[in-house]
């Protein structure tokens, strides 16, 4: 991926549609930060904190594994605003 595509991600949320990529006022995202997926907003308004504690497997085919592979995300230490990349898996 070039600078080009990365500006275009910034501030989308992670799985929306293209033709409506950006936040909503009434949902809570964390921004996703290194990896695959840097700079995407995850939507977490309906996730318990537990569930995302342990880490999100998100599915991407930017990642080291390509298609079918996933980018896993754990909650940043004192920010769960934000959650940082810990590797791609199969």
């Amino acid at each position: 991926m070039n600078g080009d595509d990365e500006q275009l991600l910034r501030g989308r949320v992670y799985g929306h549609d293209h033709e409506d990529p950006g936040p909503r006022p009434d949902r809570r995202y964390a921004e996703l930060v290194g990896g695959p997926l840097d700079g995407l907003l995850l939507d977490i308004t309906d996730r318990s904190d537990d569930a995302s504690a342990t880490g999100i497997a998100l599915p991407t085919e930017l990642g080291r594994f390509g298609t079918g592979g996933r980018a896993i995300y754990i909650p940043r230490p004192g920010d769960r605003a934000r959650l940082d990349w810990t590797g791609d898996i199969p």
